[in-house]
C-alpha cells in the first residue's frame, strides 16, 4: 500500500505546477478528482489485466432516463437542473422546495434549497428560466421561458 502512496505522491508532485496554474480552487479540485478517478480505475483494471477503456467507453447507468457514469458519485445539482431544463419539468411553475423534493424522489439526491437557489438564480439570469413571485405565498417560482 505504501508503494502506491509513494507513487501517487510522486505523480501529484509532477502535476502540481499545472494544477496550481488554475486560479479557481474548484477547478483545481475537479482536475485532481478526475485524475484520481483515472488512477484508481487504471490500478483496478491493471490488477485485473484489462485495458483502461473499452471500445465503447465507460458503462453508463441510468436513473429515470438520466445517464451518469457508473461507480461515480451522483450528479450534482447543476447537472440535474440542466437535465430538467431539457424536459417539460419547468412548464408549470416550480418552487425551490418542490424542485428539491422532485430531485430527492427521482434522482435520489437530497439537495438543500440553499444549494438549488443560487443555481436557479443563475439560470434565470441566463434567460433559461423565468423567476416570478407566487401570489399564494410570496415566494419565488421558476418556469421555462
Amino acid at each position: 500500500m505504501s508503494k502506491h502512496i509513494e507513487k501517487l505522491k510522486k505523480q501529484l508532485t509532477e502535476i502540481s505546477e499545472v494544477v496550481n496554474s488554475f486560479k479557481s480552487e474548484a477547478v483545481q479540485l475537479k482536475i485532481i478528482d478526475r485524475l484520481l478517478d483515472v488512477l484508481v480505475e487504471f490500478d483496478k483494471n491493471d490488477a485485473e489485466g484489462t485495458e483502461l477503456f473499452n471500445k465503447k467507453g465507460h458503462k453508463k447507468d441510468e436513473i429515470d432516463g438520466y445517464p451518469f457514469a457508473q461507480g461515480r458519485k451522483k450528479p450534482g445539482a447543476t447537472k440535474i437542473l440542466n437535465q430538467l431544463l431539457s424536459t417539460d419539468f419547468f412548464v408549470t411553475p416550480r418552487s425551490i422546495s418542490s424542485i428539491a423534493t422532485y430531485c430527492k424522489d427521482n434522482f435520489d439526491s437530497d439537495f438543500k434549497t440553499s444549494e438549488l437557489s443560487g443555481i436557479l438564480l443563475k439560470l434565470a439570469n441566463e434567460n433559461k428560466l423565468r423567476r416570478e413571485r407566487s401570489n399564494d405565498n410570496n415566494r419565488f417560482e421558476y418556469v421555462a421561458l
